[in-house]
C-alpha cells in the first residue's frame, strides 16, 4: 500500500503544473495572439516577457519528469522553488481580497509537498527505480 500511495502522491503533485501548462498551451495555440496575451498577463505582475518561455519550460519539462519519476529529486526541488516563485510573484500581488493570500498559502503548501517528495525519492513505479536495477 505504501508503494501505491507514494506513486499516487508523485502523480498528483506532478499533475498540478503539468495539466495547468497543457491547458495554457492549448489557449496559446488556439489564438493567433495567445502567446502575446500570456506575456501581457505576466507583465501585469511585473514579469518581463522572457519569463513566459521559462515558465512554460519549467512546468512542462519538470512536471513530465516528475510524472514519469525521472530525476524525481531534482524535479521536485525545481518545482518547489517554482512554487515559491509563483506564490511570491503571481499570488501575493493579487488585488482580490483574500484570494491573493489564499493562493499564496496554497503554493507554499505545494512547495512543502515537493520538498517532502524530494526527501523520499525515488518512489515506486518510477524511471529512477528502473535505472537502479
Amino acid at each position: 500500500m505504501t508503494k501505491f500511495l507514494s506513486f499516487l502522491g508523485r502523480v498528483l503533485l506532478a499533475q498540478i503544473f503539468l495539466v495547468a501548462i497543457l491547458f495554457q498551451l492549448a489557449i496559446i495555440f488556439n489564438s493567433p495572439s495567445g502567446y502575446e496575451n500570456y506575456q501581457v498577463y505576466l507583465g501585469h505582475f511585473g514579469l518581463p516577457g522572457v519569463f513566459a518561455p521559462l515558465m512554460i519550460l519549467v512546468q512542462l519539462l519538470f512536471g513530465l519528469s516528475l510524472l514519469l519519476g525521472f530525476k524525481t529529486k531534482l524535479s521536485a526541488y525545481v518545482l518547489a522553488v517554482y512554487s515559491v516563485f509563483i506564490a511570491v510573484f503571481l499570488k501575493l500581488p493579487d488585488p482580490t481580497p483574500g484570494s491573493g493570500l489564499l493562493g499564496f498559502m496554497q503554493y507554499i503548501a505545494l512547495a512543502g509537498g515537493y520538498i517532502t517528495l524530494a526527501l523520499h525519492a525515488p518512489t515506486a513505479w518510477s524511471l529512477d527505480n528502473l535505472r537502479k536495477k
